[in-house]
């Protein structure tokens, strides 16, 4: 398959996985699945095994030695689009194989519950306007192979990047908190891909240093916040 191919039908499967996310936690996360019981234990370490699986692809991939050896046995160029490729499918199937939870932990109705609703848009929102600023054709894969001497991203210190360190991970907690139905299902998906996220933010931030050196060590004293300001 071309490379130009490859890495085109990547940025749509790419895209695809996040919508089928999407759908995902709208019905299939939606589900209450009755009232808590002891047997849940067996659908919450199905699912924890699960995003451990999807975690560990982008731990691993996020190492030099793992980068270098893609680079030797494909073209450079195609680097990313392989890892969009591998994290689409990962997702597809976190998604498909993702076990329901019975209980609730909070509904909310009447109109806190569009108020709810509008903040988990909001942080949607947020989301995409965060992952503008990086360039979606890059994160995608797309803008490597058809500019091949596009200059990497530097250090972004406006807007969303300007308010927390990491502000696509502000607008995840947002989207996978404010919901105004708190299923079982959409608790432990909720659970444990924000702790990966907090987990995986001091190994991020060691590639940035490596990658731009004191600008990042500066950057990181204007923005004090990695996700949540005030908080963390």
């Amino acid at each position: 398959m071309p490379k130009h191919v490859f890495a085109l039908a990547g940025g749509l499967v790419f895209v695809a996985s996040l919508l089928f996310f999407a759908a995902s936690y709208a019905w299939r996360f939606a589900e209450t699945g009755g009232p808590w019981s002891a047997a849940a234990t067996r659908p919450i370490a199905i699912d924890i095994v699960l995003f451990t699986g999807f975690a560990l692809h982008h731990s691993i991939f996020a190492r030099t030695g793992a980068r270098d050896w893609i680079r030797r046995v494909t073209p450079p160029a195609l680097e990313r689009s392989i890892y969009v490729w591998i994290s689409s499918a990962l997702l597809f199937a976190v998604c498909v194989w993702w076990r329901p939870v019975p209980g609730v932990l909070w509904h909310v109705t009447g109109a806190a519950r569009w108020v709810v609703s509008t903040l988990q848009l909001a942080a949607a929102v947020f989301t995409v306007i965060a992952a503008r600023r990086l360039d979606v054709l890059e994160l995608a894969g797309i803008r490597q192979v058809f500019d091949a001497g596009a200059r990497a991203h530097g250090i972004d210190d406006r807007g969303p990047y300007g308010l927390v360190r990491h502000p696509i991970y502000l607008g995840w907690f947002g989207m996978v908190w404010l919901t105004p139905l708190m299923t079982g299902t959409r608790l432990v998906f909720a659970i444990v891909s924000c702790l990966y996220l907090v987990l995986a933010i001091p190994f991020e931030e060691r590639e940035l240093r490596r990658a731009f050196g004191s600008r990042y060590d500066e950057y990181a004293r204007a923005v004090r916040w990695k996700i949540v300001p005030g908080v963390y």
